[in-house]
């Protein structure tokens, strides 16, 4: 019980400092896979930032890929990034948003 009280902390304690740096954050989600490099250049680039995201491994497949298939309007690749519900697109559409400045302004709503 202790234990899962620390962890718990540390969570908040995270979100706090890039709650500091960025003033209240956007909701990230990212679809993966494991061994794919386009989800770790990405993760990285918000990693970087100081981005807190929910990261969704659809390795498996499962309903949590129709479900982003549905969202991404029938894209099939990994990874599909949302931003408060926006979907923003892979990681060189991520990389590009950040490049032109449209992405910081997304992650402080």
């Amino acid at each position: 019980m202790i234990e899962a009280h620390l962890i718990e902390t540390q969570v908040i304690d995270k979100r706090d400092r890039a709650s500091h740096l960025w003033g209240t954050m956007a909701k990230v989600e990212i679809y993966t896979k494991a061994f794919c490099p386009y989800c770790a250049r990405a993760e990285r680039l918000l990693a970087g930032k100081g981005v807190e995201y929910e990261e969704i491994d659809i390795t498996l497949g499962g309903p949590r890929r129709a479900e982003m298939i549905q969202r991404a309007d029938g894209r099939t690749t990994v990874p599909q990034i949302f931003i408060d519900g926006r979907h923003i697109g892979g990681s060189d559409d991520l990389a590009a948003l950040d490049r032109d400045g449209g992405l910081d302004p997304l992650l402080t709503p």
